[in-house]
């Protein structure tokens, strides 16, 4: 018997398209993808999408990511990170849905070679971070059914992301600089959707950490993507960046025993393997 639906907003994204992928055999649930069709931002829009669906749970993956756009369009970043998850989390609680809201590792400082856990305060410096945890805090406070998922340097299917940005250059046979002093834990969208995936039936509620295992600078990230490809890891000089350290430490995982994370090197070989025997590399 079916346990109802799921709402996927931002359902053609990097995390949305891979959970209606992960998710569209899964019998237990009626899935309820939107992306640029239901205005985030519109709190009528949300709403009226809400009544009409009656989601059991709503999977807020609706962002805006480029940390470079946000900081020129600080209006635009704060309507969709911010008051679209503030929206959602109204919906959701008036309907008496659970919300997963998806999170990121930019709520934290980023200038300490800190490990951050989930009990440990924010202090975003960039208009991006900022927004997003104005977004979890509207999420906290608007619907007590919340589960807050943040992650960090996610990768995978399409073409916004630090892979497949490395890739194209590569194949073009370009030499690149990258920076040895910015550091976190570079982790896989599908490994990301099937721990959210585990979290629809639980109980648990609250904010969790979920990125891979072990640490790396962006430049130590290219390599590894060049080597893993087939191309010299020559290609990639070291330069020096921002100095931005947020590496995420999963200790709720940990704390209840719920879920382990794969080592970045692993999770990345597995992506690897997994796109050439679609044919996709």
């Amino acid at each position: 018997m079916s346990k109802g639906s799921i709402w996927i907003t931002g359902a053609d994204g990097k995390l949305g398209s891979v959970l209606k992928s992960t998710l569209k055999n899964n019998v237990d649930y009626r899935l309820i993808p939107t992306d640029e069709d239901v205005d985030v931002t519109n709190l009528e829009d949300v709403q009226a999408h809400a009544d009409l669906y009656r989601p059991n749970i709503i999977i807020n993956c609706a962002a805006l990511s480029d940390a470079h756009y946000c900081e020129e369009n600080k209006a635009k970043a704060y309507a969709v990170n911010a008051i679209g998850a503030r929206n959602l989390a109204i919906a959701s609680r008036k309907i008496n849905a659970k919300i997963i809201h998806i999170s990121t590792d930019d709520v934290f400082t980023g200038t300490s070679d800190h490990v951050w856990n989930e009990f440990d305060q924010p202090s975003p410096t960039t208009v991006y971070g900022k927004s997003k945890l104005a977004g979890e805090q509207f999420v906290r406070e608007l619907n007590p059914k919340h589960l807050i998922i943040r992650s960090s340097w996610v990768y995978g299917k399409g073409h916004n992301n630090f892979f497949s940005y490395v890739v194209d250059l590569a194949k073009k046979g370009e030499v690149f600089e990258m920076p040895i002093d910015e550091i976190s834990s570079p982790t896989n969208s599908k490994t990301l959707s099937k721990f959210i995936v585990s979290m629809l039936d639980s109980s648990e509620y609250g904010i969790y950490h979920a990125s891979c295992e072990g640490t790396c600078s962006r430049f130590e990230f290219a390599q590894e993507i060049l080597d893993v490809m087939g191309y010299d890891k020559n290609l990639v000089k070291p330069s020096k960046g921002d100095g931005s350290s947020t590496v995420l430490d999963n200790l709720m995982m940990e704390i209840m025993g719920s879920y382990t994370m794969p080592h970045w090197k692993d999770d990345m070989n597995d992506y690897v393997e997994r796109m050439k025997a679609k044919g996709v590399f």
